[in-house]
């Protein structure tokens, strides 16, 4: 596989650069690089998409700090990424994009807009998109996953395969287009003579006529179903995140493409451990003879457990890290820490013979509270372990 080019440089703009600039930049490559200006020319095309990949990234904030941060890896999704499976195609840059010349007014709009509402000879209705949720626990978030999930769905019609007709008799090819799905129109713009591309308007773009419907999905070639679909969940993904898998959604209408399942995530309560970004954190209770005499504590992580050395004098309140034992981050090579909050713990039950011996220690010399400057605050700690 090719090395991709930075991001900055195939727009030909700075890392400063601002909106309105980047969608400047993209426009003049897009327009440079047309596919209806470069009839047949595969390296055009390829320009074209590179520019449309670089724009959709440095033109979304989130996208663009992620990038600016991590490069290629923050935003690829065969890297461990948000959404979208695979790259980005013709029809993706034209539905999306198609209308960023809109706002120059003039030929642009009809040389530009008629593709991306028309599509490339798709044809049909695009399906719609799908939302689900998945409820994963903390072990499941830090190693990744593949879940499968059966999704209720519109399908194929199984009668008629998907196209409409009641049978092959029923189905012509369409007069208008002969059967592309398309029909080209040269128009004069101030570039000169240009072909534009819209979608037949006899056939929505099928390249067929029916002229009697099946019956079971009444011509539109879909019908309700259930699909198990595999889903790769990436390590590291937090509460609320949203992935995608492109084509997973409701088949299309008439032929059209299938839209997209959209998997919002959903972390689970876990009984042992809170999370805090890429850090977990677990409370440790020990007895007051263990803070005091020390003591060697079994604690649990996400994976197996682990000792950890109290030392003579443990306060309340103490915070031990473990390094590399949190999450791993979704858009980098980057670990988080366990970290363990010491909680002194104090009997609610007293019997007299243990009343009697906290009584004789309760006056004694080292028993007073003495805090040093080694005692910090609950919120000097936590500047300690977040901020270095």
């Amino acid at each position: 596989m090719a090395t991709k080019r930075d991001y900055y440089e195939v727009l030909g703009v700075s890392k400063s650069a601002n909106e309105e600039a980047i969608k400047k930049a993209y426009r003049k490559l897009a327009m440079q690089y047309h596919p209806d200006k470069n009839p047949g020319d595969k390296a055009a095309e390829d320009k074209f998409k590179e520019a449309a990949e670089a724009y959709e990234v440095l033109s979304n904030a989130d996208k663009k700090a992620r990038y600016d941060r991590y490069g290629h890896a923050g935003v690829d999704p065969q890297a461990g990424g948000y959404g979208g499976q695979g790259g980005m195609t013709m029809d993706d840059i034209f539905e999306h994009f198609g209308d960023i010349f809109g706002d120059s007014g003039g030929p642009f709009e009809s040389f530009f807009g008629g593709r991306s509402r028309g599509g490339r000879g798709g044809g049909g209705q695009k399906g719609s998109n799908i939302r689900i949720k998945v409820a994963l626990s903390l072990e499941e978030i830090a190693t990744g996953i593949t879940k499968k999930i059966k999704v209720k769905k519109q399908v194929s019609c199984k009668t008629c395969n998907g196209s409409g007709a009641k049978d092959a008799k029923s189905v012509k090819t369409c007069g208008t287009c002969h059967g592309s799905g398309f029909v080209r129109q040269v128009r004069s713009t101030f570039l000169g003579q240009m072909q534009t591309t819209t979608t037949c308007p006899t056939c929505n773009g099928s390249g067929q006529q029916i002229s009697n419907n099946c019956a079971s999905c009444r011509g539109t070639g879909v019908e309700m179903g259930e699909e198990t679909i595999e889903i790769q969940i990436p390590a590291g993904v937090e509460d609320n995140m949203q992935l995608s898998m492109r084509g997973k959604g409701n088949s299309g209408a008439n032929g059209g493409v299938p839209g997209d399942l959209l998997i919002s995530i959903e972390q689970k309560p876990h009984e042992l451990f809170s999370r805090d970004g890429m850090n977990i954190h677990y409370d440790l209770y020990v007895n007051f003879a263990d803070a005091a005499l020390g003591h060697q504590a079994e604690v649990p992580t996400l994976t197996n457990p682990v000792k950890i050395k109290l030392p003579p004098g443990t306060q309340s309140g103490k915070i031990f890290r473990l390094k590399g034992l949190g999450l791993p981050s979704v858009q980098s090579y980057e670990k988080g820490d366990q970290l363990i909050h010491v909680n002194i713990w104090t009997p609610k039950n007293l019997s007299s013979e243990e009343k009697s011996m906290l009584e004789k220690m309760r006056q004694m010399p080292n028993f007073q509270p003495h805090p040093g400057v080694e005692e910090k605050g609950f919120f000097e700690r936590m500047k300690e372990f977040f901020h270095g």
